[in-house]
């Protein structure tokens, strides 16, 4: 029989190209997904195939799955500033009650479970590059400490059920991806430059622009998970591609790479932005083999031709997400 794996967040930039990956390699996958942040689109093309199914829930009530369950991958939550200052109740509610459902369920199954955690566990980082030791520097009650320590709270609770219950847990922390099938504008500096740079506007970088960020292109992103689900690793690891760049040097980047004479404006900092960001891999490489092979100019370069390849429909649908109908329940 195959193996089954439950993929939360199916209909995210991430998990849809998890559930690609993993139809890829023989699994019979399983999406799980609210959609507030996810969009169908992601996933469409899936539906068609016999080794793939869909639910529309939310994994902050209880989650069932008949049948056997050999892996669960929890990457449902938001994941951009603007999405988690508009639903900061569900962001922190994702994190806690519904990593705490899927923990009980592969308990339950008797699964192995991969946790997507974030380099923002390390919040402005006092440590430079940031490795797994590092314990960080957040904010609890700032405007991003709703993600933040929802993440934090999420590695903990990942590791007292492997602890406590033995259970296989794995925890990857994800740096800056990018690549197709983003949503624009949701805060993060890819998806605002590349939306920007579509509607002919300038630039905008926040601060002086000499903030660092390090970005790394899905594809290599799906291969480090891939393989630290499949390591017997339980402590958290460090996923990201090590190449750091200012973001103000990053907007020249994307102004050569469109072909547009946009400028570059500035405006203030917000709050708690930290203003380093880039992993060290040195445990990845060595537990897991992986480096990343896709540099920054060839990324780029599959991500506008992605979006500029997309109907004027399409990518007001990548820029707008109404929040409205959630917001007035949580």
């Amino acid at each position: 029989m195959k193996k089954r794996v439950l993929i939360t967040g199916a209909a995210g930039f991430l998990g849809s190209h998890l559930c690609d990956r993993f139809l890829k390699e023989g699994f019979h996958v399983i999406g799980m997904d609210n959609l507030i942040t996810g969009d169908l689109k992601n996933i469409e093309h899936l539906f068609k195939l016999e080794d793939f199914e869909f639910y529309h829930h939310d994994v902050t009530k209880f989650v069932h799955v008949p049948g056997k369950l050999d892996y669960i991958l929890h990457f449902a939550s938001p994941a951009s500033p603007i999405d988690y200052l508009k639903i900061p109740i569900q962001t922190l509610k994702v994190g806690s009650l519904g990593t705490h459902n899927l923990l009980g369920l592969a308990k339950e199954k008797k699964a192995r479970i991969l946790i997507a955690s974030t380099s923002e566990v390390y919040g402005d980082p006092l440590v430079h590059p940031q490795n797994e030791e590092y314990y960080g520097n957040v904010n609890t009650i700032g405007p991003r400490g709703v993600y933040d320590e929802a993440k934090r709270f999420q590695e903990s609770i990942t590791m007292a059920y492997h602890r406590f219950h033995g259970l296989e847990t794995r925890i990857v922390r994800i740096f800056n991806t990018y690549g197709p099938r983003m949503r624009l504008n949701d805060g993060r500096v890819i998806p605002a430059f590349i939306g920007q740079a579509l509607r002919g506007e300038d630039l905008t970088v926040f601060g002086d622009g000499l903030q660092t960020r390090s970005f790394c292109y899905i594809d290599d992103q799906v291969e480090g998970i891939y393989r630290l689900l499949m390591s017997d690793y339980a402590d958290p690891v460090n996923i990201g591609n090590p190449d750091e760049i200012t973001i103000k040097d990053f907007a020249e980047e994307i102004i050569e790479l469109t072909g547009t004479d946009q400028k570059i404006v500035y405006q203030p900092l917000p709050v708690d932005d930290p203003l380093q960001r880039q992993p060290d891999i040195t445990l990845a490489k060595k537990l897991l083999g992986w480096t990343p092979t896709v540099n920054r100019h060839e990324g780029m370069k599959k991500t506008y031709d992605y979006f500029k390849s997309l109907s004027k429909e399409e990518l007001f649908k990548r820029e707008h997400k109404d929040f409205s109908n959630y917001t007035k329940r949580h």
